[in-house]
Parts: structure tokens; sequence; C-alpha cells
């Protein structure tokens, strides 16, 4: 048993460092930091206006769908990389899993196409 808990040990230690690491770069910032902001810091930032609502205002749902349609396309080609690398070796019923996955893909595509999602109005 005591060879077995040897193994892990260096797996503990790297655990505890990382832990300490992590915990003294969240710290310590708080502590050396200065806290004088500049005016020229807290005022409007790129936009040139100055915020004119809350933070916490409600967002148009529109900026949810597109967000939604980021994940669901960049999740697409994460997956087709390693599926055409791999493509020879898949055979026909990987090229037609693929073929499937697109299918839905575009189905809910369209079907958010049709809803209006991708209209900025």
């Amino acid at each position: 048993m005591e060879q077995l808990l040897s193994e892990y040990l260096p797996i503990v230690i790297f655990l505890g460092l990382s832990a300490v690491i992590s915990i003294a770069l969240l710290i310590v910032p708080f502590v050396i930091a200065p806290s004088n902001p500049d005016p020229e810091k807290l005022s409007a930032y790129e936009c040139g206006f100055e915020a004119f609502d809350d933070s916490r205002m409600r967002f148009d749902v529109k900026f949810y769908l597109v967000a939604i349609l980021f994940i669901i396309f960049d999740l697409e080609v994460a997956f087709l990389f390693p599926w055409a690398v791999s493509l020879g070796d898949v055979g026909l019923f990987g090229f037609w899993s693929m073929m499937a996955f697109l299918g839905v893909l575009t189905i809910g595509f369209i079907y958010e196409w049709k809803k209006g999602a991708l209209e900025w109005d």
C-alpha cells in the first residue's frame, strides 16, 4: 500500500504547490496594489459616452441567440477537424454519421433563420 501511495506523491505535491501559487496570485495584488484610481481610468471607455443605464439591465434575446449560434458552429468546427483528419480510418459509417450531424445543425440553423434570430431590427 505504501508503494501505491508513494506513486501519487508527485501529484499531491503538484496540486498543493499549484493551490499555494494560485492563492498567492489572488491575494498579493490586493496587498501591494495602489487603490487610487485615476479619473481618466474611471471615465467612459472607447464608446465615448457615459453609461446611460444600470449594468444589470436586460439584454435583447437576440444577443443570446447569436451567442448560442456561435457556440454551435464553434463546436461544429471542433468536430470537423478531427473527423477530416481521420476520414480514411472511419470509413463510410463515419462519413454518414458526420453528414447526419451536419444535417441536424443545418436544420437548426434554418429554423433560427426562419424565426428571425439573425435579424437586427
